[in-house]
This record gives C-alpha cells, sequence and structure tokens, in this order.
C-alpha cells in the first residue's frame, strides 16, 4: 500500500508532536533567538517531509528527509543546551529528545526504503 498524503507518514505524526511539545515546553521561555531557533528546527523536521512527499519524486524526497533528518540532529542539540541553561527540566529534556531520536530513527528507515 502506497502512502498517499504526507500526513500518513508516521514520522511527519510524530514530528508534528514534537512541534507541540516544544512549544508548550519553551511557551514561557523569553529567551526569544534561543525559542525561535529551536521552533524553526522542530517545524522543519515536519516542513521538509512534507515538501519532499509533495515533489513525487524519491530522489527529491529523499534529500527533503536528509534535511529533516539534520533538523532533528539540531533540536536534540539544542534541547541538550537547553537542559544546562535549565530552561528544560530533566523529564522534559528527556521526553523532547527522545522523541527526536525516535523521528531521526524513522526517517532513516524511510530513506533506506526509497
Amino acid at each position: 500500500m502506497a502512502i498517499e498524503k504526507f500526513e500518513d507518514i508516521i514520522s511527519w505524526q510524530k514530528g508534528k508532536e514534537l512541534v507541540v511539545l516544544i512549544y508548550r515546553a519553551f511557551n514561557s521561555n523569553r529567551d526569544y533567538s534561543f525559542i525561535d531557533q529551536i521552533k524553526r528546527a522542530s517545524v522543519s523536521i515536519t516542513n521538509n517531509i512534507a515538501e519532499g512527499f509533495e515533489r513525487r519524486s524519491n530522489k527529491e524526497f529523499k534529500q527533503f528527509l536528509y534535511i529533516a533528518k539534520g533538523s532533528c540532529g539540531e533540536v536534540r542539540s539544542m534541547v541538550s543546551i537547553a537542559l544546562e541553561l535549565k530552561y528544560v527540566s530533566k523529564d522534559e529534556f528527556k521526553k523532547l529528545n527522545d522523541s527526536s531520536v525516535e523521528i531521526s530513527k524513522l526517517i532513516s528507515g524511510l530513506i533506506k526504503t526509497l
């Protein structure tokens, strides 16, 4: 069964959940440049999956998936820094980090299938 729309892609679904978690975790934070960057990186995951899928070319889709995977790394990096700066608790860190690792693995699996 072929995927008909990007909303059916599990890594996109999990990415959307991560975006919501990021927005909620940093909702009251006033370090605007940091927060803007981590929000943009998280949204980049889902947007690149969606844009690549809509190109309807496996070659292009794969390239966009690599960009999405890179954005997962950026989110993980920033979440780690957020923990050090005490912007998030250890529990929030674990949830956000684990989510981004899971999404990265899902994207890797999708890349391998293309």
